[in-house]
């Protein structure tokens, strides 16, 4: 057996809150900023929008992962509050669902209640959020390094417009921040790929494709827009 195996499963929590956040704030900002640039107003204006909106954004991003995760938060703790109770009712009947998880699994009967005894008296309640629940250390909810997490990472993202917005010329504000914000995206899809240990091909693609859509739609209202009014 190969020691010190090493798995991504401990990352999923904070890197899906991480790189949605990131992603969301990147491409939400770049979005506003191109489409209120497309519809030609001073350059204040484009960077107040896009203060205005990372702003905004951070804060709804936070909030809604809190109050996400902690429902989430709240139904396990009501699960491990009713299998609590249970084992202290009814340990006997405990034990055999346990074993019955282990059999489900391919142990036969005698090595599953072996298991089973075994795993109880070490951790009883343990095991049952482990195997009867799926409730683990590594997937159990956080609500607030959730909502810490999705705030700092559509910060970081929406960032870079913004400055691309205050040093760029008004000319090229389009350009530069359309250009800047497909880099991003494409390191954006190759982190999440790397860290996830998926193929980096596919994941980039994926990001870069739905952020375009994204500028390319908000460019053309903020056009469009401009233009009528």
């Amino acid at each position: 057996m190969m020691q010190g195996e090493s798995h991504r499963l401990d990352r999923v929590g904070w890197l899906r809150a991480a790189v949605l956040g990131a992603n969301d704030g990147l491409v939400s900002t770049a979005s506003l900023v191109v489409g209120v640039a497309a519809a030609s107003p001073a350059p204040g204006a484009v960077l107040l929008a896009g203060i205005a909106g990372l702003t905004a954004g951070a804060l709804s991003m936070a909030a809604g992962e809190f109050v996400s995760v902690s429902s989430q938060a709240d139904l396990e703790m009501a699960e491990i509050a009713r299998e609590t109770a249970e084992l202290v009712a009814t340990p006997a009947a405990e034990l055999v669902e346990l074993a019955g998880i282990y059999r489900a699994r391919g142990l036969s009967r005698e090595l599953a209640m072996e298991v089973a005894r075994e795993l109880t008296a070490k951790d009883a309640l343990g095991a049952h959020l482990r195997d009867e629940l799926g409730i683990t250390e590594v997937s159990s909810a956080r609500p607030l390094q959730a909502a810490l997490a999705s705030a700092a990472s559509f910060a970081a993202g929406g960032l870079p417009p913004i400055l691309l917005a205050l040093l760029a010329p008004p000319d090229v504000v389009l350009v530069a921040v359309g250009g800047a914000t497909v880099l991003g995206l494409a390191a954006l899809g190759w982190l999440a790929a790397w860290a996830g240990g998926a193929p980096a091909g596919r994941s980039i693609m994926r990001v870069m494709l739905w952020g375009l859509i994204a500028m390319g739609v908000t460019a053309a209202v903020g056009a469009w827009v401009g233009r009528a009014v």
